[in-house]
């Protein structure tokens, strides 16, 4: 019933929903609309508005960037595939193979949301091979979206934008609610009873929903192809003729930049503790990349086939952080948060606020983006209840990373790696979304921070 239920709405929203950029232009128009219709702005003043913030997040669309490129690059390391490939072997049958990619795609979230929507795409494809020389029959849409289970679950974990946003100096909300250590982001009862949770659950839901075994649908002849064909990821042979090529090539020049690189990590958590920011964090994978590639050729390579997948970041976050002028400098903001504010008491205020971000994220489909847009919002109506800043931007992470099911955006790249299209992946997807409500909702009704 709930994957029939997941294949409608994929269905219908693969029919009407334009490509996010579009949604990012759209909310554009409506933002500036609201703030001439609900406060004083003019047209001229919204115009102004829009363009204070246009270049606002130009620092915070750098680090996002990152954060998706030194995970590929992580991802894509010939060592960590061939670690993936021993892995692929595990599963002796389609359920198995849906637990087991799904368990991993969840538990490496928690780590970096990027590393597991690369790794957990190569795992599916490397688990569908195996499968398929062994003539096992397999549900490879379901193992698909297994692999994007990671997206749903992500945002309470150590490479959550909100979280790490919030931790690093100098961020947009700074003067508002100050710098709120990771820490106290990631290890509350609430988080931690949620991180368990999706631990537990989503693998369990995804097992829940395959099909009889009568009723495996066969591969599609041009995916059946892809599966067929060796891996194309290997490292490329270059030439050595000149001093230059010596030193692109040179492992002794690549591991040296690692060990700097790495000796100030070390020195940051020595000297800091348990800290990290979005910086630290797009170091540690910076460095660990450039040591497992090897060589600075290897990586840079590496660098090239990921940054496509930034092609969204780099377009769409001056977009959103025009909206979020708007909403901060047109007085938006405290209309937005009076009328949340005035359907809430202080039990359900943070449920109505991951209502409200479960719906943004449709049309905002960056976790960082998003914030931008609502983190304004989320703030100040929690100033104005009386709530906590930190279980309310958690309300916002959670409905941010809950909607990604339904959300094609970050798909993308997985649909690349595995082959597969995004109707085959996104119906499963919403139905483990639809299963897993509650693994969110209970929590922020019932639990403190």
């Amino acid at each position: 019933m709930f994957r029939k239920l997941g294949q409608s709405m994929a269905a219908w929203s693969f029919k009407y929903i334009p490509d996010p950029s579009i949604f990012a232009v759209l909310l554009t128009f409506i933002a500036f609309g609201l703030g001439i219709l609900l406060t004083p702005s003019g047209p001229m003043d919204m115009v102004l508005h829009w363009y204070k913030g246009f270049w606002e997040l130009l620092t915070f669309s750098m680090q996002m960037a990152l954060m998706v490129i030194t995970a590929s690059t992580v991802a894509n390391a010939p060592a960590i595939k061939k670690g993936i490939s021993a892995l692929a072997s595990i599963p002796k049958n389609s359920k198995q193979a849906v637990y087991f990619v799904a368990l991993i795609s969840v538990a490496v979230s928690i780590v970096h949301w990027g590393l597991s929507l690369v790794l957990g795409a190569l795992l599916a494809r490397e688990v569908g091979k195996s499968l398929k020389r062994k003539n096992t029959p397999f549900e490879y849409g379901l193992i698909g979206a297994a692999a994007y289970l990671g997206q749903m679950t992500w945002h309470g974990g150590m490479s959550a934008s909100v979280g790490l946003l919030i931790a690093t100096p100098g961020h947009f909300l700074e003067k508002q609610i100050g710098i709120i250590p990771i820490g106290d982001y990631m290890f509350n009862p609430m988080n931690i009873a949620v991180t368990i949770a999706v631990l537990v659950f989503p693998p369990i839901f995804a097992w829940m929903i395959h099909p009889k075994d009568d009723e495996i649908k066969l591969l599609e002849p041009d995916v059946a192809a892809y599966l067929d064909r060796t891996d194309e990821g290997a490292h490329r042979a270059r030439s050595v003729v000149t001093v230059g090529d010596m030193m692109n090539n040179s492992k002794i020049i690549a591991y040296l930049l690692g060990l700097l690189g790495f000796t100030y990590i070390v020195y940051h958590f020595a000297t800091k503790g348990f800290s990290l920011d979005l910086n630290i964090v797009n170091s540690i994978f910076f460095f660990a990349g450039i040591i497992l590639h090897g060589t600075m050729a290897d990586y840079v390579q590496a660098v090239k086939d990921a940054t496509p997948g930034v092609s969204g970041v780099i377009f769409q976050f001056p977009l959103y952080a025009g909206i979020m002028g708007m909403v901060r400098y047109s007085g938006l903001v405290d209309v937005f948060s009076a009328a949340i504010v005035s359907i809430s008491t202080l039990n359900t205020f943070y449920f109505w606020t991951f209502i409200s971000s479960s719906i943004t994220n449709l049309f905002v489909p960056s976790g960082g983006g998003q914030w931008a847009v609502q983190g304004p919002i989320a703030m100040k109506s929690a100033e104005m209840m009386g709530a906590s800043y930190i279980k309310s931007a958690l309300a916002v992470a959670y409905g941010n990373t809950w909607t990604n099911m339904l959300q094609p955006f970050w798909a993308i790249a997985l649909l690349g790696i595995t082959g597969l299209k995004a109707r085959d992946v996104i119906g499963y997807a919403t139905a483990v979304m639809i299963l897993s409500f509650l693994v969110f909702a209970l929590p922020l009704l019932f639990l403190p921070v």
